[in-house]
């Protein structure tokens, strides 16, 4: 049985029916396990729209602003390729990281000892907690489990519950508005490729405004641009501004969930400072669990999900 630190967040119980089943809706069914993933929560919605807005905006100045009337066909036909492809997979990585679902269970009974055995990872199955289901698990005198009052949940080790999606998530590093999901172990990579994306356009972004400044510099500003000289100097600073604080951002945000990745701590682990309790691996293991196994041009692709194969399944009996 595997045990999980004691904070204030956590209901012990001790016995089956001090988890109160009767108070808890049966969890869903296998066939819902399978509908999309998407959180209904209005700030959330509203910075995934402004998210894709920005980077719609950057896009528009970067080709006709900056690109369309260049006089050099090759720079703007690389530059524009390039930004592209980038932009697309950040918003591809974005799409993902947001309706990814978390519920990725996989059920088996073990018919020798009679022990229900449950593998989960990403959101916990919501009002779990019913009778039948703390029956097939089969607990012993002495043996513990945690519930979240909140959500019903039997919680697994590592897991924590998420006020915004309203369940359990377990490896749950934060809740990113920005993507209107939790971000955890079933869908940590697209968000690392998503700020990586988005971290490298900004650096693109601003490398083209700045050349494209000095151009206009030594040129006629009525030639280097279809816009008057007044709005192309507003939009050209706009699109300064948002790429360099986006390039703060993502950047940020990229090397501390590379960090979180290699030590195998979320952030909600290392704010709490939780004891650790579980196996500690290399980094390139840790990537491998996060990113697939083995490694290939797949990890930077947000249409390849990863392989979970060899991840660390959670056992909620042993």
């Amino acid at each position: 049985m595997m045990i999980t630190p004691v904070h204030r967040f956590r209901d012990i119980e001790r016995k089956p029916e001090y988890l109160q089943p009767e108070k808890c809706v049966p969890p869903p069914s296998h066939a819902s396990l399978g509908t999309m993933w998407f959180i209904r929560d209005g700030c959330g919605i509203a910075c995934a729209v402004v998210t894709w807005m920005l980077v719609f905006y950057a896009d528009f100045v970067v080709l006709l602003v900056m690109l369309v009337p260049s006089r050099d066909y090759v720079y703007s036909v690389i530059n524009g390729t390039l930004f592209n492809t980038l932009a697309f997979l950040a918003l591809a990585s974005h799409f993902r990281a947001m309706l990814t679902d978390p519920v990725s269970i996989s059920l088996s009974v073990c018919l020798g000892k009679k022990k229900a055995v449950f593998f989960l990872s990403g959101a916990v199955p919501k009002g779990n907690a019913t009778k039948e289901f703390i029956e097939s698990l089969q607990l012993k005198p002495g043996q513990v489990v945690y519930k979240c009052p909140k959500c019903c949940s039997i919680k697994p080790d590592r897991a924590h519950h998420c006020s915004v999606c309203k369940r359990c998530i377990r490896k749950m590093d934060h809740h990113c508005p920005w993507v209107n999901n939790c971000v955890g172990e079933n869908n940590q990579k697209y968000f690392v490729l998503f700020t990586m994306y988005i971290a490298l356009i900004s650096l693109h972004a601003l490398i083209m405004v700045g050349f494209h400044f000095l151009y206009c510099f030594e040129e006629d500003w009525t030639k280097c641009s279809s816009f008057s000289p007044p709005t192309t100097v507003i939009l050209l600073i706009l699109l300064c501004f948002e790429a360099l604080l986006f390039l703060i951002f993502t950047s940020v945000m990229f090397g501390t969930q590379v960090h979180s990745i290699c030590t195998d701590e979320t952030g909600i682990e290392q704010l709490k400072k939780e004891e650790r309790r579980w196996a500690k691996k290399t980094k390139w293991m840790n990537m491998k669990a996060v990113f697939g196994h083995p490694f290939s041009i797949a990890w930077l692709s947000p249409f390849a999900t990863p392989d979970q194969g060899k991840a660390d399944p959670y056992q909620y009996v042993v």
